[in-house]
């Protein structure tokens, strides 16, 4: 048995979707990955490049080339918006039913009763005639996110030096309990505090909540965990695997917003320090699923940070060439995104983009994989890999690549 690996470099689109013009007109023009190289001209990614990168671009720069190895691709999202967690769903053989479009303020009152039935201390923050968040026990916010798509994401923020992940984790499941958006994003960070949180409130229309990177929750230690809502594992690839008896190791954010069985999780967010635990899985096991989120990236890109976000492209790109010697012929490496967020857009949210699917498998070269519908076919071009039963949604394009399995 062989090794299947998807790397999902949060956030790196290669252009705006065709649907954009009519449910997205804020996106238009977006395409991240052309745009951070012309933005930062020196860019170093050599491997992305070598993997196809600028194929699927369709241009060349003095210091960036095509590639006649490539094995390359996009896919279409087919989730509504441009959303990680239902992303990454999609990646994983589904199609996700249309979110709850709740703003906060319509649940407020709901969520703050029950959290002090759990003995939690809470409070009204807002103006008298605009949306209000709620501030707990003096260390942490609930409120809408600002990010992504509005309405379909509440937020729990907190300042880790006055509480412990763990604390704010159940908090977080406190706040899932009763509503039914479609995440709650629990996080927080060190060398922060409440009034950190509270300079960031914003109000957006009807929606109310903390600018997450203005905060700076995301500048020191940063953790979170993404609890979601209505999703069936059971026609995911990563729970047909693991019922399978085949392993699965998930890396980063895709540990927390993706179910399974397995015990072989590495929550975190560090780039560097999650690939350097992919390694290490790869080097000692020889099949299996591998699937890694990279987020920093996708911070990058809600701080509107060009340069950290090349930054953090050249960082995944060495960490990509220290990870290739160790694939063996019949594994398979698959590089993509889950939506864009472009940081030259105009707005820090995500962007509805086509994402990347740049294949790497030993001996296998010049394969032009298309276009594809949904992002859902990386699952199914795993199940068939694997030989075990497809995901609710997707086609295989295991054959474009004639590969023997």
């Amino acid at each position: 048995m062989s090794r299947f690996i998807i790397n999902v470099l949060d956030s790196f689109g290669v252009g705006e979707m065709r649907d954009v013009p009519v449910v997205r007109p804020a996106d238009i023009g977006a395409n991240t990955a052309k745009h951070i190289i012309e933005g930062i001209p020196s860019i170093t990614i050599p491997t992305l490049e070598k993997l196809g990168l600028m194929n699927l671009l369709g241009f060349e720069t003095d210091t960036l080339n095509y590639s006649e190895q490539a094995n390359y691709g996009k896919a279409n999202l087919t989730h509504q918006g441009a959303d990680s967690f239902l992303g990454h769903q999609e990646i994983s053989g589904t199609t996700p039913k249309e979110p709850l479009n709740q703003a906060f303020n319509e649940v407020i009152d709901e969520v703050a009763q029950h959290l002090q039935e759990k003995g939690y201390q809470v409070r009204y923050v807002g103006e008298e005639n605009e949306p209000k968040i709620l501030v707990v026990n003096e260390v942490a916010t609930v409120g809408d996110n600002l990010e992504t798509d509005l309405g379909q994401v509440f937020n729990v923020s907190s300042a880790l030096d006055d509480i412990s992940f763990e604390e704010v984790t159940a908090l977080g499941k406190s706040v899932r309990e009763v509503v039914k958006v479609s995440r709650v994003i629990t996080f927080g960070g060190h060398g922060i505090h409440l009034e950190n949180l509270l300079r960031a409130r914003k109000v957006i229309g009807k929606f109310a909540g903390v600018d997450a990177p203005e905060s700076g929750v995301y500048d020191d230690d940063y953790h979170v965990i993404h609890l979601g809502y209505g999703i069936d594992p059971n026609v995911q690839i990563p729970t047909i695997l693991d019922k399978a008896g085949i392993p699965v190791e998930l890396f980063g954010k895709a540990a927390d917003i993706i179910q399974t069985s397995s015990i072989h999780l590495f929550p975190g967010v560090d780039t560097e320090t999650l690939y350097d635990q992919l390694i290490s899985e790869v080097k000692e096991n020889e099949s299996g699923l591998f699937f890694i989120n990279i987020q920093e990236t996708d911070l990058a890109g809600h701080a509107e940070d060009t340069a950290r976000y090349a930054n953090r492209l050249e960082v995944s790109d060495k960490k990509l060439a220290e990870l290739l010697p160790y694939l063996n012929e019949g594994d398979i490496l698959i590089v993509m995104a889950d939506h864009g967020n472009d940081p030259t857009i105009g707005h820090s949210q995500h962007t509805r983009e086509f994402v990347p699917l740049l294949v790497y498998s030993k001996g296998i070269e010049g394969k032009v994989i298309g276009e594809r519908e949904t992002m859902a076919d990386v699952a199914a071009t795993a199940a068939e890999f694997f030989q075990v039963e497809m995901p609710q949604n997707g086609q295989s394009f295991l054959g474009k690549l004639k590969l023997s399995i």
